[in-house]
C-alpha cells in the first residue's frame, strides 16, 4: 500500500522549458548555453552549483567569467528561471489536497536561485511557498549529491524513515525513475507539461 508520495520539482509539480532556459542565459551573454545546459542533469559549474560545490556567489562569479562580463545576483536567478515554463495551480492544489492521506516530500536537482523563488510567495498564485506544499524537500544542493546517484536516495530514506515498497517517486527522469525502481521505490513517469492527475489518481486507486 502506498503511503508516501516522493516527487520531483522540476518537470512535474511545475513544467520545464530547457530552450527557454537556453535563450535565457544567451540573453545574459553565455553564448554556448546550448551546449552547456540539461533538461535533467547539468554538467559543469552549473552541476557544481546543483551539488552544493559552489555557492550561489561563487557560481555568479564563474558564470561572469563564462559571460565575459559581471553579472548581477537577479540577472543570475532571471537566466535560472528560465527553465520554468508553468506553474499549474491545479497540480499545486491537488498536491495540497494529497498531503491529507499521504506523506509529501519533494526530491529535487534545484540550486538556491531557483529554490530562492519557489520557497518565496511569488511562487504560487495564490502566493503560497513550495514548502507549504510539502512535508520536506530534499535538495540536491543542500545534499551534495543529484539524481541518478543512489546517495541522494539513500539520504533522504535515511533522514525520513519512508520504505521504498510503501512509497511512489515521481519523476519525469527515465535515469532517476530507473534507480527508483531498483532501490523498490514503486515509480511513476508522468511526462513534463501533462497534467498528470488522473493517471496518478488511477495508481493510488489500485
Amino acid at each position: 500500500m502506498i503511503k508516501n508520495l516522493v516527487f520531483d520539482f522540476g518537470g512535474v509539480i511545475v513544467d520545464i522549458d530547457r530552450d527557454k532556459a537556453v535563450q535565457a542565459f544567451i540573453k545574459i551573454g553565455l553564448l554556448d548555453a546550448d551546449t552547456r545546459l540539461d533538461k535533467y542533469h547539468q554538467t559543469g559549474i552549473f552541476q557544481d552549483l546543483e551539488e552544493g560545490k559552489l555557492t550561489a556567489d561563487e557560481f555568479r562569479k564563474e558564470l561572469g567569467l563564462l559571460c565575459g562580463r559581471e553579472l548581477s545576483y537577479d540577472e543570475t536567478r532571471q537566466a535560472w528561471l528560465g527553465f520554468v515554463s508553468n506553474v499549474n495551480l491545479d497540480k499545486l492544489d491537488y498536491v495540497m489536497e494529497l498531503r491529507k492521506s499521504y506523506r509529501v516530500d519533494i526530491l529535487s536537482n534545484t540550486n538556491p536561485f531557483v529554490m530562492s523563488w519557489a520557497c518565496s510567495t511569488d511562487f504560487s498564485p495564490k502566493q503560497i511557498p513550495l514548502y507549504n506544499y510539502c512535508d520536506k524537500m530534499y535538495l540536491s544542493y543542500q545534499m551534495g549529491h543529484t539524481k541518478p546517484a543512489r546517495e541522494i536516495f539513500d539520504q533522504m530514506l535515511a533522514d525520513s524513515g519512508l520504505l521504498p515498497s510503501e512509497t511512489l517517486f515521481i519523476d519525469d527522469g527515465a535515469s532517476n525513475v530507473k534507480i527508483g525502481q531498483e532501490l523498490g521505490f514503486q515509480t511513476f513517469q508522468p511526462i513534463n507539461g501533462a497534467d498528470w492527475r488522473e493517471e496518478l489518481n488511477a495508481i493510488l486507486k489500485r
